[in-house]
């Protein structure tokens, strides 16, 4: 299912009295829900069959709140510069295959649109692209580890 779809789908859970959407193409399906405390929307998609689910609690989830993409309203262990987040829940990995080395490291320089990464959701392998140019000042995510929705990534200064 296509990152675009699912975020209009949030803006619409967002503006409507809805608690709840669920919608199927075909084997795929996405669930966003609204939580209680703060009526915020989180896409996450159901398992069918040979597609498990990962749960990953994050203590950082609470910082998706705030959409600047700037570290100075997401908390005091990311260092200043532009915050590149999760566009979706699944598997983070830092490089192409497990014997090659990380798309970038701390300190190399990047240039906007360059893969920083790859996330792995529903058995898709989708790119992450840096939307600024500038200098990788901290990798936020391990390699093979779940993340969520929104989690900050990487720092790009």
């Amino acid at each position: 299912m296509d990152l675009r779809k699912i975020k209009k789908l949030i803006d619409l859970l967002e503006e409507s009295n809805l608690a709840e959407i669920e919608i199927k193409e075909g084997e795929e399906s996405v669930r966003l829900a609204r939580t209680p405390r703060g009526g915020i929307a989180v896409a996450a998609p159901l398992a069918h069959a040979a597609a498990p689910m990962h749960a990953a609690p994050t203590p950082s989830s609470t910082d998706a709140a705030s959409g600047s993409g700037h570290a100075g309203a997401s908390g005091p262990d990311l260092p200043d510069g532009h915050v590149v987040r999760a566009p979706m829940v699944g598997t983070f990995y830092a490089s192409p295959a497990p014997d090659k080395p990380p798309f970038v490291t701390v300190g190399q320089s990047i240039r906007a649109g360059e893969t920083l990464a790859i996330i792995e959701a529903m058995k898709m392998f989708n790119p992450i692209e840096a939307d600024v140019s500038g200098t990788v000042l901290k990798v936020m995510a391990e390699s093979g580890q779940p993340i969520e929705f929104d989690q900050p990534l990487f720092v790009i200064g």
